[in-house]
């Protein structure tokens, strides 16, 4: 029988919920509100339920050239283009590592995994360093490919580790059944093991492609022309220029940058709550 959760502990919990809740949707509200008050016109000082003066236009306005007249489409392909080949890089070389770590026996395996284990867990100013001096002799550093590249690099580890452990959660029966079959290794893995993967594959592409897009600080040191900056560099960059943008301007760019995002866990959400847990694949 199960126990019965007292009235008082109940009602904690859903004190505790309510809080929890309240503190992910104040933030959510007050970028909202910002994006369609007109009447903000520097830093705001108070907080406000609603918009004093309501209007569309500062929305309207950073559609135009919001970050050094570059225009909205141009930072949002960039942040695009990046991600998405992030994103990319990382799964592909994730999954040959990950499977690797996972059916694998070889010299070397538990020191190679603690060795991505530790990168996933150094900050990534850690690896600016070599990854400035890599990119600077194959003259890539200032491109999109190299910032494509450096996110990759930040994005590797947590694929590698989330992988291992989906193909670990595929029986090997099945793996050896083709073999037996006379599939080898290659026809073994594309038509049985990587379709049984997909879910946690998917998870791994799409917290990777949030990486890169999200991310804003270490971007600087490989970007040197405005055209090659993304949407969350840019949104950073005005923040802190001193300039006297309107900060309803500022509220809308994040509006619009956090669209695809919300877009994202919508279509996926229910993947992403029973993949999250080291991509099992068993239903």
């Amino acid at each position: 029988m199960r126990n019965k959760i007292k009235p008082f502990q109940q009602i904690l919990s859903q004190f505790a919920l309510a809080l929890i809740g309240l503190y992910v949707f104040l933030p959510i509200w007050g970028i909202l509100r910002l994006a369609f008050d007109a009447s903000i016109k520097n830093r705001p000082t108070e907080f406000r339920w609603f918009p004093k003066e309501f209007s569309v236009q500062p929305l309207l306005s950073v559609l135009d050239r919001p970050y050094q007249s570059v225009s909205f489409i141009t930072l949002f392909q960039n942040s695009l283009l990046v991600s998405i080949s992030a994103a990319i890089a990382a799964v592909i070389l994730g999954i040959s590592l990950a499977y690797a770590f996972a059916r694998f026996r070889f010299p070397g395996r538990q020191s190679g995994l603690f060795l991505i284990l530790l990168t996933a867990v150094l900050p990534p100013v850690a690896f600016t360093t070599p990854l400035y001096l890599l990119l600077s002799l194959l003259k890539i550093r200032t491109t999109l490919a190299g910032l494509s590249i450096v996110y990759a690099a930040f994005a590797m580890p947590f694929c590698v580790w989330n992988l291992r452990a989906a193909f670990q959660a595929i029986p090997k029966e099945l793996e050896e059944a083709a073999f037996l079959d006379g599939a080898g290794y290659f026809t073994t893995f594309w038509r049985i093991t990587l379709p049984l993967a997909t879910p946690s594959i998917a998870v791994a592409a799409l917290i990777a492609f949030l990486m890169a897009y999200s991310e804003f600080t270490i971007g600087w040191l490989f970007v040197e022309k405005a055209e090659t900056v993304t949407l969350a560099m840019s949104i950073y960059a005005i923040l802190t220029s001193g300039t006297a943008q309107p900060w309803s301007q500022i509220g809308s760019l994040a509006i619009l940058m956090s669209a695809p995002a919300v877009v994202i866990f919508l279509i996926f959400q229910n993947t992403l709550l029973e993949r999250m847990m080291f991509g099992s694949t068993g239903d």
